[in-house]
């Protein structure tokens, strides 16, 4: 029997994922969305590809959430997009009751799925949906780490003029300006960056990928979602192929790092089991107050869902 993945919305994220994971025939795709004809559109469309690009799997739209039922894994895209002058922290309270509802609905449908959000602001998100699934802390993360890092790597190799290939980088932190691109864990096939780039020049590439979501706002008036799509894929592909990846993704902290009760981007080992492990780095004194900095704005966040009352803990 294939695999069964969930995509809850059909917007440019969850639409151009449902593409990729179709053509990578990862399983039966099924897309939720609110607005049923948008969900069976978009799910139609991918199936009227499959043809061209021979690819063998079911997909429908639907916005019955039994259509989900034993799902192995659900993805949350849902939700306001960021727009221009938003930070992703201003979607804060109207995205958190679309996340609240579309995972206690889904969820119940699909007890031992993996949950996969991808909704901003990521880290209270993702934290939110731990809250209100009750499911152990390992099945449900947030993507977010995949792409900072991709877009860490390839500032990186654009400015040496070098292949993707042979970038290897790890960005940590939560989702957003406090996210925390690590130079020390940044090499080129190898060779630390900090041997091949002035310090500035560093400099300008940290603050380059803080800032990489505003840049394609400004530029196109529209979040972005080729990148986004990609990342999530990856993560999917991790889950359903139990490939042990060493992936950047929001996980929920139990003492890691010196962070508790919290959901941020670090080094995980991702499998069928979702998180099976939290790796932790060796930080400087810098890096780890940088980090404490990154955890502080993602608990004000979670505190003010509590004080909202969209969440009890």
């Amino acid at each position: 029997m294939r695999k069964k993945i969930t995509i809850i919305g059909a917007g440019k994220v969850g639409s151009q994922a449902a593409m990729i994971t179709a053509y990578k025939q990862l399983g039966d795709i099924v897309i939720w969305n609110r607005n049923e004809g948008i969900a069976k559109g978009v799910a139609l469309d991918i199936l009227e590809s499959s043809p061209v690009d021979d690819f063998d799997i079911d997909i429908a739209g639907t916005a019955d959430y039994k259509d989900t039922s034993r799902s192995d894994v659900i993805v949350v895209t849902a939700g306001a997009p960021r727009q221009e002058g938003q930070s992703r922290d201003d979607l804060l309270l109207s995205n958190a009751s679309i996340v609240k509802d579309v995972v206690q609905n889904a969820t119940k449908y699909s007890m031992d799925t993996v949950l996969i959000v991808v909704t901003n602001p990521l880290d209270a998100m993702v934290w939110l949906a731990h809250q209100v699934s009750y499911f152990p802390r390992n099945r449900v993360v947030g993507m977010a780490g995949i792409l900072d890092t991709s877009r860490f790597k390839s500032f990186i190799a654009r400015e040496l003029n070098v292949s993707v290939e042979d970038v290897t980088a790890m960005v940590l932190g939560g989702h957003g300006d406090f996210m925390l691109p690590l130079p020390s864990y940044a090499s080129v096939n190898g060779i630390p960056i900090n041997e091949l780039l002035p310090k500035q020049k560093i400099d300008e590439i940290i603050e380059r990928t803080r800032k990489g979501g505003e840049e394609i706002i400004k530029l196109e008036s529209n979040s972005a979602f080729f990148a986004p799509a990609y990342a999530l894929v990856e993560m999917i592909e991790a889950v359903l192929k139990d490939k042990k990846r060493i992936l950047p993704c929001a996980a929920s902290l139990n003492g890691e790092y010196g962070i508790r009760n919290l959901f941020m981007g670090v080094p995980v080992k991702l499998g069928a089991q979702g998180v099976e492990e939290i790796i932790e780095l060796h930080l400087t004194d810098k890096e780890q107050k940088e980090f404490l900095a990154s955890a502080e704005s993602i608990k004000k966040m979670t505190d003010k869902l509590v004080e909202k009352k969209l969440v009890h803990v």
